[in-house]
């Protein structure tokens, strides 16, 4: 088998197990016989045993002595994982997460907007309009455009507070607010850009806690809209 295919091969199985997993088709606990896989994907044991490797990485199979792979307790799992995450919307809307993304935004982005205020460089100032232009810029046009523009704007964000914890928790939510974006900027026209542009105003100003104050109403704006977006999807 050539590199491409090995590679290819092994991407297939981490790809359709993981999905099995997070949706419920393989359930935690349950064993996963290599050789049965090996036969049900028509792939090496090589490429198997790399498949799992990659998916025991995610937090998604354990393995233990005379026992062998099984499917890891739910608490394991890297739910943040951009492929986990990813997998979890392949076919369906987790309302679940989008919940609990929620809940982590508004407890976490406020503070980062009040930081961000006490801390921003013209540099951050910049990127944060550049962002707020491309929003306004992506009004009337395809939902990605406001997906990539929001998505510019609150990782700027995350970066005007200096704080290295902070920007790495930004590359782990990153994928998940997409596939949120994408969700709701699928079913609304959302007209988000003025509540962006009161936290900047905020920012710019270096006022702290109309920086945070903006930025909890932006996110609670958020959740309103997640929630609406269920009952439209709903309603189909």
């Amino acid at each position: 088998m050539t590199e491409i295919g090995r590679s290819g091969a092994h991407d297939r199985v981490v790809s359709s197990l993981g999905t099995a997993i997070v949706n419920g088709e393989l359930v935690p606990d349950e064993d996963l016989d290599v050789v049965a896989l090996q036969e049900r994907f028509s792939v090496s044991r090589t490429a198997v045993r790399e498949a799992l490797r990659v998916l025991a990485a995610k937090g998604l199979v354990g393995a233990r002595p005379r026992r062998g792979t099984f499917v890891a307790p739910r608490e394991q799992w890297a739910l943040l994982d951009a492929d986990v995450l990813r997998w979890r919307f392949a076919d369906r809307v987790d309302e679940t997460f989008l919940d609990e993304l929620g809940e982590v935004r508004l407890t976490v982005e406020p503070a980062v907007a009040r930081m961000a205020a006490l801390r921003r460089t013209d540099r951050d100032l910049a990127d944060l309009e550049d962002a707020l232009a491309a929003m306004r810029a992506a009004a009337g046009r395809a939902a990605v455009d406001h997906v990539e523009a929001d998505l510019a704007f609150h990782h700027a964000l995350l970066r005007a507070a200096h704080n290295e914890l902070m920007a790495q928790m930004a590359t782990a939510i990153e994928a998940g607010l997409r596939l949120r974006d994408q969700f709701v900027h699928a079913t609304l026209t959302s007209e988000s850009a003025d509540k962006h542009a009161e936290v900047l105003l905020a920012v710019r100003k270096q006022r702290a806690k109309a920086a945070e104050a903006a930025m909890r109403v932006l996110i609670e704006r958020s959740i309103a809209d997640v929630d609406l977006a269920k009952k439209v999807h709903g309603s189909r």
